[in-house]
C-alpha cells in the first residue's frame, strides 16, 4: 500500500471520530453524560426519617418556648396581683392604727366620748380618702328609679314625698370602683302615698 493511502486512512479515521465526539463526549466536553442512579427505597426512607427527627425537635422547642412564656406570664400576673393587694393592706393598717388610738383615747379611765368621735370622724375621713385613692365612690340612690343592676331592695315603704317604684332611704350605700359595680345599695322602694279610705256612702 503506498504512503498517499495510509495518510488517506489516518485522515478518515480523524474525522470519523471528530463527527462522533458527541456521542462520546458530554456537551462541554469533559467527557460521557451520566445520569444519577434513582434513589433506593431505604434512601428515601432514611431522608423521611431526618425530615421527621427535625420536625419533632422544631415542634419539642415550640412547645417548650410556649410552656416558659406561660410560667413567665403566670408569675407576673401573681406578682402584680400580690403587689396590689400588699398597697390596700397597707392602707387599711393606717386606719387600723388610728383605730386603735382612737379606742385607747382614755384618761385615768374616763373615755371622752367627744374625743372619741372626733377620732372616730377624723379615721372615716381617712378611710374615705384610701378608698377614693382607688377609685372606690359611694352612688346616689336616694330619689332615683329602682334599678335591680345597682340597688338591692329589702323593704317597701308608703311615702307622701317619693313617687312609687323610686327609692325611699338608703339602708346600705353602694360603691363603684371606677365605672365598675363594687356593691349595690341596700334600699327601700316607695309604694307611693298612702292610699285614703272611701268615703262610706249614707
Amino acid at each position: 500500500m503506498s504512503e498517499e493511502s495510509n495518510m488517506d486512512e489516518k485522515k478518515n479515521g480523524t474525522e470519523g471520530a471528530g463527527a462522533n465526539g458527541q456521542g462520546t463526549n458530554g456537551p462541554n466536553g469533559k467527557g460521557p453524560e451520566r445520569e444519577l442512579p434513582a434513589a433506593s427505597p431505604e434512601d428515601r426512607a432514611a431522608a423521611l426519617e431526618i425530615e421527621r427527627d427535625e420536625m419533632k425537635d422544631r415542634m419539642l422547642r415550640v412547645a417548650a418556648d410556649f410552656e416558659n412564656w406561660k410560667k413567665r406570664a403566670r408569675k407576673e400576673q401573681t406578682d402584680a396581683v400580690a403587689s396590689a393587694r400588699e398597697s390596700v393592706l397597707r392602707d387599711v393598717l393606717e386606719v387600723v392604727d388610728n383605730l386603735e388610738r382612737a379606742a385607747g383615747a382614755q384618761a385615768n379611765g374616763v373615755v371622752d366620748g367627744a374625743a372619741v368621735m372626733k377620732g372616730v370622724s377624723l379615721v372615716l375621713r381617712l378611710f374615705q380618702q384610701k378608698l377614693e385613692r382607688y377609685e372606690v365612690k359611694p352612688f346616689e340612690v336616694t330619689g332615683q328609679p329602682f334599678d335591680p343592676r345597682v340597688h338591692e331592695a329589702v323593704s317597701r315603704v308608703e311615702s307622701a314625698d317619693v313617687p312609687s317604684g323610686a327609692v325611699a332611704a338608703e339602708l346600705q350605700k353602694g360603691y363603684r370602683i371606677g365605672e365598675r359595680l363594687l356593691r349595690p345599695a341596700l334600699v327601700s322602694v316607695s309604694t307611693g302615698p298612702k292610699s285614703q279610705p272611701k268615703p262610706s256612702e249614707g
